[in-house]
């Protein structure tokens, strides 16, 4: 239901233009790098073994920041959360404005915060700052060997990815018409049922129920809808459609 535009199999796929502009300094490192590429397709923790090769044998490497960011990635998959954590922060410190690493880990970040954690709004707080300089850096050209067409569609759905998070973060905090926005961008960016559905659900619970029923209707028009997205449709439609109904408070 999510698209990610750089994360799986197409964090190398992605930068293979940039990564044939980098240099490597001798035939070992190169088949180290080959190695790298060449453990995507074998899964997460061949991915984490090459990357983990290639760094311990050339911690200089010029291939560093696309390795981390590939590593980050498949701990991720993993669901090996603490360390995709730690390694997207990795590869912040070489490239701050690298915006996919932002958006990892304001991801990861939001996705484990719980309502009673005692660190909640520190998380949080620091998932948002990670989310903002994602969006901050958007216009960063990952290569200019991409094409403006791939990297046109490559920014709006990052662009999309960014700002649906940060509606989760919003919601996390309960402030429901802030994350409306956020979705809202979102959806203009990329109206998939996900970005809409948690649109529908911030609306009704900011008082928009028009809006929402709207949203809803439209949504479940679809009978190709997935399950779990019509599942919460259909909540809402339902809170949407009570609230509506009651009298109003005096």
């Amino acid at each position: 239901m999510k698209r990610t535009i750089l994360t799986g199999v197409l964090v190398l796929a992605a930068v293979v233009p940039a990564m044939a502009e980098m240099k490597v300094k001798s035939k070992a490192e190169s088949e180290a790098v080959q190695a790298m590429i060449a453990a995507e397709p074998q899964g997460a923790d061949a991915v984490i073994a090459a990357v983990e090769a290639l760094l311990s044998k050339f911690a200089d490497t010029q291939f560093k920041e696309v390795a981390l960011l590939a590593e980050a990635t498949a701990y991720q998959q993993k669901k090996d959360y603490a360390s995709a954590e730690l390694t997207n922060e990795r590869v912040l410190e070489i490239d701050p404005m690298n915006p996919q690493a932002a958006m990892q880990l304001g991801e990861v970040i939001t996705a484990h915060v719980g309502d009673n954690d005692l660190d909640k709004e520190e998380r949080l707080t620091k998932a948002e700052k990670s989310l903002n300089r994602a969006v901050a850096n958007i216009d960063n050209k990952p290569s200019e060997g991409m094409t403006d067409e791939v990297w046109a569609a490559n920014k709006k759905f990052t662009l999309a990815q960014a700002e649906n998070d940060l509606g989760l973060v919003a919601m996390l905090r309960k402030n429901y018409p802030a994350a409306a926005a956020a979705f809202k961008l979102a959806v203009d960016n990329d109206p998939q049922p996900a970005y809409q559905v948690r649109l529908a659900l911030s609306d009704q619970k900011s008082g928009k129920n028009d809006d929402a029923l709207a949203l809803c209707d439209k949504l479940l028009a679809d009978p190709q809808l997935h399950p779990a997205i019509k599942r919460i449709a259909v909540s809402v439609k339902a809170a949407a459609t009570a609230a509506k109904a009651a009298p109003a408070a005096h």
